[in-house]
């Protein structure tokens, strides 16, 4: 065999292990792909579960340290899935507005009594820890001068719906935080636009049955979900805790005349 013919071989040789390797997912070679990806997206899931829990607790302010310790982590993999702070917290914003949108949704079309359906949402969403985690700007109130709007209604009006009726998605960015190219991309802002409209589909139902106070917005309602009880080591006394307040809140959400 002349010194081509041996070099022929070798090539073919090596062509052969490596499509070995990756039908047998090793980790050699071209076939580190597949465990790297299993990896990938197991770090993936603790990372995303880690954020919900430091940002339930602290707020969107908690520091990205803090959920790279809480996943297990180092901050290197976090920043490696998100690029920064402020894609990680839409991430987990946009998750948790859709989850609160589905438990809206069920209330509504299960529930026939208004009053029902609306602390059937409440009581489910508090449950869940989801409405801790709404973007802050859903739950802005707008002042009385915001949008050249006057008089004290325009204070009970969340900014977000009046954005909604004039057929504008609302803005989900967090304030002050830098923007990213991921963020120039198209997102799911209008699924807090599909949360407020569904919420507020609740609102006027129990309004108009008038089980609900005249004075109550979405943005009252959606204040009620993001409150959450002073945490304590028993967890029966964290539920009840919870509980209670959410009794003491509905209360105050009722007509008077009911």
């Amino acid at each position: 065999m002349n010194m081509s013919d041996f070099h022929g071989s070798a090539t073919a040789l090596s062509v052969e292990n490596n499509a070995r390797g990756i039908a047998g997912g090793t980790t050699h070679g071209v076939g580190r792909s597949t465990p790297l990806r299993v990896d990938a997206q197991r770090n993936l899931e603790h990372v995303l579960r880690a954020a919900r829990e430091v940002f339930g607790e602290l707020g969107y302010g908690a520091p990205m340290e803090d959920v790279a310790r809480r996943a297990r982590v180092g901050v290197g993999t976090v920043y490696r899935r998100f690029p920064s702070k402020d894609v990680l917290v839409r991430r987990i914003a946009e998750e948790e507005t859709a989850r609160l949108t589905e438990q809206a949704r069920t209330a509504l079309g299960q529930e026939e009594e208004p009053w029902q359906a609306l602390s059937r949402f409440l009581r489910t969403s508090v449950a869940s820890g989801a409405g801790r985690l709404l973007p802050p700007q859903v739950l802005r109130v707008g002042s009385a001068s915001e949008d050249g709007v006057e008089g004290a209604e325009a204070a009970r009006v969340p900014h977000q719906r009046q954005a909604v009726a004039a057929g504008v998605a609302p803005d989900l960015r967090v304030v002050g935080a830098p923007r990213t190219p991921i963020e120039d991309e198209p997102s799911d802002d209008a699924g807090a636009g599909a949360l407020l409209e569904v919420v507020g589909r609740l609102v006027d139902r129990a309004r108009e049955a008038g089980e609900l106070r005249t004075d109550v917005t979405v943005a009252d309602v959606l204040l009620v979900i993001a409150t959450a009880a002073p945490a304590l080591p028993d967890p029966a006394q964290q539920a009840a805790a919870s509980t209670r307040l959410l009794d003491i809140l509905l209360e105050g959400l009722r007509s008077r005349t009911v």
